[in-house]
């Protein structure tokens, strides 16, 4: 049976960024515990092969001076000094591993794009107590699917420890009548090999762990067709994001730009994807010149600021569109469109001297080649 959504629609499109967002808010975040546990797991790995000899001699030297004392250290023995003395030798090494290893943990989640504190996460929820709500995760299918993974890693790491022991066993069967910094030695790297083939085992399963976890979470933050379109309709009354917009279309105009449209005789919108900025003043133009054009964000910008500045705003959607794809800015207006925007100049004229309303708006035709669709491309061609 197909899943339902609260809009009845069945969840058949990807989350939108605002419910991921508001996902990652609630604690509810891409992760992959054999990743992260990967990861530590070979960076410590690695660093102990790098640091590993340095470490034991850092012990060595520890015990050495730790079973050596004289006179001075009996009358004036300091246990605090005499403590930090002989650890401070372990300081690299050991804060070395310490330091890669939070390095690693801290890399997993950055990966996944789940880096972050969410307070949200740490609040108290009834159903993360409810004992119904425990066992439905426990012997639910999620809960199936994780006991699944944790006996395939028993499993895996299992046979790697066995299979590491049996190719070595001749080694490990004759250390112990070798000396005892040779066996130490032997004892080392064969631990290191071990930590770095886990890691790497644990790697191969995060492989394969991380992408069912992006299936799984895309799966339970799905969404159907009435939900984006209530989310949308949501957004779109926020003052937050009305705010946000009209400060990302006022940031799409230069302010010359901006100066241009204030000059304009008069703007020409599509109504709303596209808008053109006129500006015609005998003695300075010849004929009438493009201050300013844009689509969509910048339409709407020019839009506002004309308005602001009390411009006028006129809707030919046909000459809006002409104007826009056969002019630049700075450029004046293309010839065959010369009758077309001086009849809207001459009803401009005629509207500020009172003589014209706007019932007496005129029709504009334009010539075949000059008739433009949202493309750009000319209509029936």
């Amino acid at each position: 049976m197909a899943q339902q959504s609260n809009g009845g629609g069945e969840k058949t499109e990807k989350p939108t960024a605002k419910k991921l967002a508001d996902a990652a808010k609630e604690g509810d975040i891409l992760q992959s515990r054999e990743l992260g546990t990967g990861l530590v797991v070979m960076a410590g790995a690695v660093w102990l092969a790098i640091a590993g000899p340095m470490l034991v001699d850092a012990l060595r030297t520890m015990l050495v001076e730790g079973l050596r004392f004289d006179q001075r250290d009996v009358v004036e023995f300091d246990p605090a000094l005499r403590g930090a003395g002989l650890a401070s030798g372990l300081l690299l090494p050991v804060g070395g591993l310490m330091l890669a290893t939070v390095v690693a943990a801290i890399a997993a989640p950055a990966l996944l794009g789940s880096l972050g504190f969410r307070s949200n996460a740490f609040m108290p929820k009834a159903s993360k107590i409810n004992p119904a709500n425990g066992l439905k995760r426990m012997f639910g299918m999620q809960g199936l699917i994780e006991l699944g993974k944790s006996l395939a890693k028993v499993a895996l790491m299992g046979a790697i420890g066995v299979w590491l022991v049996w190719s070595r066993l001749t080694e490990i069967t004759v250390m112990g009548t070798r000396g005892l910094e040779t066996a130490t030695a032997e004892l080392g790297s064969l631990f290191v090999l071990a930590c770095l083939v886990m890691g790497g085992a644990l790697l191969l399963i995060a492989g394969v762990d991380v992408p069912a976890q992006l299936f799984q979470r895309a799966k339970r933050l799905g969404m159907s067709k009435q939900d984006i379109k209530d989310e949308h309709k949501e957004s779109e009354g926020s003052p937050e994001v009305k705010g946000q917009m009209r400060r990302r279309q006022y940031e799409t105009l230069q302010g010359s730009a901006r100066k241009a449209v204030a000059e304009a005789t008069v703007v020409l919108t599509n109504p709303t994807h596209f808008a053109v900025a006129l500006r015609y003043q005998p003695g300075r133009d010849m004929a009438p010149v493009v201050v300013a054009r844009g689509c969509d964000a910048i339409a709407a910008a020019i839009r506002e600021l004309a308005d602001q500045n009390q411009v006028p705003v006129l809707q030919y959607p046909e000459l809006a569109r002409a104007v826009y794809f056969t002019s630049r800015n700075g450029q004046v207006v293309n010839e065959a469109l010369y009758m077309a925007v001086a009849t809207v100049l001459a009803f401009l004229f005629r509207v500020e001297n009172r003589m014209a309303s706007e019932m007496d708006r005129p029709h504009i035709e334009l010539p075949p080649e000059m008739r433009f669709n949202a493309d750009g491309k000319v209509e029936g061609a």
